[in-house]
């Protein structure tokens, strides 16, 4: 069996991120995954990984980097999606003492530190229009402006980058830039999703077991056949990351030294997913009531009413609303300006119309 394994003190720049932690190659898919990885890792070509969240992104770029004339060269790894607009440019690109409020000293960014070796960046999709351009220019040039600085640094590193969303529909709809699109998508990886891969199942769970059995100091703990069952007929949403979840919380509940399906419950999960669908009702009456009034520009109210409320659910959070929306962060700060929910807003949407 070919495995990835991920050290979990590995990557302290991925924090926030949710990740698998271990990716096999059993399924006939992943086997065909595999070969493409080892076809494209020996190259220097810019990667393009796209996959669910959960499905092992980050470990297909670590195994690039390892089977590239870089291994022994640093792999950088940031999410893009973790940290604010401003501190994604200092983390990209580092900046001199004093350019900001708070910056003490003068800090290296990715691109310097993982000079001559790989910057995986993962969720490139939440990068903002500005930084893109910035971005763009630095994988056109081969330099780094630090900021606060004037002096270009020249660099020279891999990219391999990393989205869950469609990056085509988002150049489409002007949050994603084309040209740095056509950059990233040199070599693209479509990396599958768990249920579409149901021969890893199985390996990825004793895999697992094994590593939180020994940590509990259980003995020897084994699946029973219905649990096999029941695992190869869940559709795994969280892919990998809910799999490697489930089984710790099965090991911790389960009175014996073997798993059954009741130990995992997988069908209060799949249960709660399917919620949504009972409570449309009361939404239909009240679009009805809307329809019957036939307000002007009703599409847009219903959208910046759907926005807002979310907005306010989640507390204001922006990768918590963009999370539980679908849609990524670009676009709900645009909306959020529009709607006058950010600071400066009116501002912003002002530049973003010139």
């Amino acid at each position: 069996m070919t495995l990835l394994a991920f050290d979990e003190q590995q990557s302290r720049s991925l924090a926030l991120s949710v990740r698998a932690s271990a990716l096999v190659f059993e399924d006939p898919v992943s086997r065909r995954l595999l070969e493409q990885i080892e076809r494209i890792a020996p190259s220097d070509a810019t990667v393009l990984i796209i996959g669910e969240t959960g499905t092992g992104k980050e470990l297909v770029a670590r195994h690039i980097h390892a089977l590239s004339k870089r291994h022994r060269e640093t792999f950088g790894a940031l999410n893009c999606a973790a940290l604010s607009e401003n501190l994604i440019e200092s983390e990209l690109f580092g900046h001199e003492r004093g350019s900001f409020t708070g910056a003490l000293s003068t800090k290296l960014g990715w691109f310097e530190t993982a000079n001559k070796g790989s910057l995986f960046l993962d969720e490139v999709g939440d990068l903002p229009l500005g930084l893109q351009a910035k971005l763009l220019r630095v994988l056109q040039e081969r330099e780094v402006v630090k900021v606060g600085s004037r002096h270009p640094v020249p660099v020279d590193v891999r990219i391999i980058a990393a989205t869950n969303v469609n990056l085509e529909d988002a150049v489409a709809a002007q949050h994603f830039r084309a040209d740095l699109y056509y950059r990233f998508n040199v070599a693209a990886i479509q990396l599958a999703p768990l249920r579409e891969r149901p021969g890893d199942i199985l390996p990825l769970t004793e895999h697992f077991l094994k590593i939180y059995a020994d940590r509990l100091g259980y003995g020897d703990v084994k699946l029973t056949p219905a649990a096999e069952v029941a695992l190869l007929n869940y559709d795994w949403p969280g892919n990998i990351r809910e799999l490697e979840n489930a089984v710790h919380r099965a090991l911790l509940v389960c009175p014996g030294n073997r798993l059954r399906p009741e130990d995992f419950k997988l069908s209060g999960v799949r249960a709660a997913e399917q919620s949504p669908s009972i409570s449309t009702v009361s939404l239909e009456n009240a679009l009805q009531r809307l329809f019957d009034q036939t307000p002007p520009k009703l599409f847009e109210i219903i959208e910046e009413t759907v926005i807002r409320s979310a907005f306010e659910y989640c507390e204001r959070n922006q990768v918590q609303t963009a999370k539980m929306l679908d849609i990524s962060r670009n676009v709900l700060r645009h909306k959020l300006g529009l709607y006058g929910m950010l600071p400066a807003s009116r501002r912003v949407s002002e530049q973003e119309v010139a």
